[in-house]
């Protein structure tokens, strides 16, 4: 495949996610009322009037930022910092309360919990889910076969012909993955996808990335290892309740995030 170049003609860096100045709050209705009914939410919106028990979740606050072509870029911080939330509207799954995000192509989201048919054959997914990445049936055909070679789930037994509801979560993850990565993107964001399979596969997932970024994608990744992040990673964004913490070279940013967390 033919390389694109990471930076213009006049020699500037190629952009592919601006987020400026982001705000995104979610609105948790009902909290402390119990479970409540059908019918008086339904009144509530025929009279039009809010619920008075609304709480407020400031999810992101304020992050800008600016990725470029043949980036990766480790997103890193504490359990529930916003991280999660931030690629979701990059990939324009969540509305911003406020500020811009702006995008080249469309952005690819990988998580855990990526929807693929629990019904469905394995095999079956694979073609449904690279349609859904944007590649034809032709083109499907052609790396079928790579793509469950890359998952490894056949390693111990013909698995890609039984329904999706008989793997195991990591199985499961490594097919979401192999398909993903199974096509270049101008934004690939990848969030915990790498944790559930064994040391053979992240390397080799690893490898993926780093060719996928030289076939001049960014690659975003959300991962609690540490080791994958470094490995894999030449630039950090540190998020910390919502806010953005740090941005730079991944060495200083983890090692600066190391010493918040042990200092915690």
């Amino acid at each position: 495949m033919a390389e694109r170049s990471d930076t213009t003609p006049g020699g500037e860096r190629v952009p592919t996610v601006i987020v400026d100045d982001l705000h995104i709050v979610y609105r948790v209705h009902g909290a402390g009322t119990g479970r409540g009914t059908a019918v008086n939410a339904l009144s509530r919106l025929v009279r039009r009037k809010g619920n008075p028990n609304v709480r407020t979740v400031h999810a992101v606050r304020g992050v800008s930022f600016t990725a470029h072509r043949g980036e990766s870029i480790g997103l890193i911080g504490s359990n529930g910092s916003g991280k999660s939330t931030l690629l979701k509207a990059v990939a324009g799954l969540l509305p911003a309360e406020s500020g811009k995000v702006y995008t080249q192509g469309q952005p690819s989201l990988l998580g855990v919990n990526a929807a693929l048919m629990n019904d469905l054959t394995g095999e079956r997914n694979v073609m449904l889910g690279g349609l859904a990445m944007g590649m034809s049936q032709e083109e499907v055909r052609q790396r079928y076969q790579e793509i469950v070679d890359f998952s490894g789930i056949n390693e111990k037994g013909d698995f890609i012909s039984l329904p999706m509801r008989t793997y195991s979560s990591g199985m499961a993850a490594r097919l979401r993955f192999s398909i993903a990565a199974a096509k270049s993107h101008d934004v690939l964001m990848i969030d915990e996808a790498l944790a559930t399979g064994d040391r053979s596969f992240q390397k080799r997932s690893e490898a993926r990335i780093r060719e996928l970024r030289k076939e001049a994608g960014t690659v975003f990744l959300v991962s609690h290892n540490n080791k994958s992040i470094r490995d894999t990673c030449d630039r950090a964004i540190w998020l910390e309740h919502g806010t953005l913490r740090m941005d730079g070279p991944t060495d200083e940013v983890l090692k600066a995030y190391d010493a918040f967390t042990q200092g915690k």
